[in-house]
């Protein structure tokens, strides 16, 4: 190189943001999952100790609102960077050591493991959706395929995700320079 920086082109940025903005809208509007979720959780509470009568709907609507929220809230947790990582190790790496890492984990783990996710969950949401599949948590007994169909649908928005997540790790891999930063996220 002759000095000069190197700067992606209006497409590549162009998609990166596009990307990331969708992930979090989406992960925003996900998040309203936890109202359905706390607002049952505490309608069972008054319900079974207040006037001892359980509902029978609760359970099933925090399972699956917890579930969906678990799954659907996994691309956004994939754009903030709160993914399971090394970070003792990770930190001391230059950007472009963590681009090459990160290039070759997408490619050769994430993305396939995504597909095969994404396969194998949409068939069991087709056939549950087919057989008008119901939860046999309580005696209310709801259809279950939505729940089902959030597992394709979070699979699909991770590989969008990690489509974004590929082009700056083959960034850094390639310039040395990070084009996003994720937020250090500690628990």
């Amino acid at each position: 190189m002759s000095g000069r920086m190197l700067t992606p082109s209006r497409g590549y940025l162009r998609t990166i943001r596009t990307i990331d903005r969708i992930t979090e809208v989406l992960g925003y509007v996900v998040a309203l999952l936890i109202v359905p979720l706390v607002l049952a959780n505490t309608v069972e509470v008054i319900m079974r100790y207040v006037w001892r009568q359980p509902t029978a709907w609760a359970a099933d609507v925090t399972v699956m609102s917890y579930g969906a929220l678990f799954m659907l809230g996994a691309a956004y947790a994939l754009r903030k960077g709160a993914h399971v990582r090394t970070d003792m190790l990770w930190e001391k790496f230059s950007e472009r050591k963590k681009g090459i890492i990160d290039t070759i984990a997408f490619v050769l783990f994430f993305f396939p493991t995504m597909l095969i996710l994404f396969r194998l969950s949409l068939e069991e949401f087709l056939y549950s959706w087919e057989m008008d599949e119901r939860s046999t948590l309580s005696t209310w007994q709801p259809i279950i395929w939505p729940l089902r169909g959030a597992i394709p649908l979070a699979a699909f928005l991770l590989m969008l995700q990690g489509v974004s997540e590929l082009l700056k790790s083959f960034w850094a891999a390639r310039t040395g320079e990070a084009l996003d930063h994720h937020e250090k996220i500690e628990i």
